[in-house]
């Protein structure tokens, strides 16, 4: 009996190897989007909120990655090179949406909140919803640095190679984050 080799199976450079056999590329390439996905979205989701305009910037950065993975160097990991992948589209994505609508950060933020709030897919209770909030409120940049600490879990070190910052400017800016979530929290 033979068994079909799941997308769990194959570890990334694996993953890589297969994608570089010409005949393979389109398998290989469907592996690697089952594989990260979810946690694309996530990830996406939480800097953009809105669903529809998450899966545009995740189709964005697949697209990206298919070009690009040819000329992978596997100098760092898939996942964090996706991770900057899709970091850099949604951070684009933001800019470009304050541009089109002559929109200052602020009313962005503002636009952001509301949106959590009529979301049809949010199902967090109250005190989620006040931290996602919060983390609205942060700078664009301490607001990734966040969201990939505090939910994706994420070692310092593997931040480094997705924001392409030193590991200690990361951890004050984690820190300067924490802060500035905990007060907003504290005051609303």
């Amino acid at each position: 009996m033979i068994f079909a080799i799941g997308m769990t199976d194959y570890s990334d450079k694996e993953l890589v190897a297969i994608f570089r056999d010409v005949n393979r590329q389109h398998y290989a390439f469907n592996m690697i989007v089952r594989k990260y996905t979810e946690r694309m979205y996530w990830h996406i989701r939480k800097l953009i909120i809105s669903h529809d305009d998450t899966d545009d910037v995740l189709q964005n950065t697949f697209m990206k990655a298919w070009k690009g993975l040819q000329d992978f160097r596997e100098d760092a990991q898939l996942y964090t090179w996706l991770y900057r992948i899709a970091t850099n589209e949604a951070l684009s994505f933001l800019a470009q949406k304050k541009r089109k609508y002559f929109l200052p950060l602020i009313d962005v933020e503002r636009q952001l909140s509301n949106t959590l709030e009529t979301d049809e897919y949010f199902s967090g209770n109250e005190l989620q919803l006040k931290l996602q909030k919060a983390v609205l409120t942060l700078p664009e940049k301490q607001r990734v640095v966040f969201n990939l600490k505090y939910f994706e879990e994420m070692k310092y070190e593997e931040m480094s190679e997705i924001l392409d910052t030193s590991v200690g400017a990361l951890k004050a800016s984690y820190h300067h984050a924490v802060k500035k979530v905990e007060k907003y929290i504290l005051e609303n």
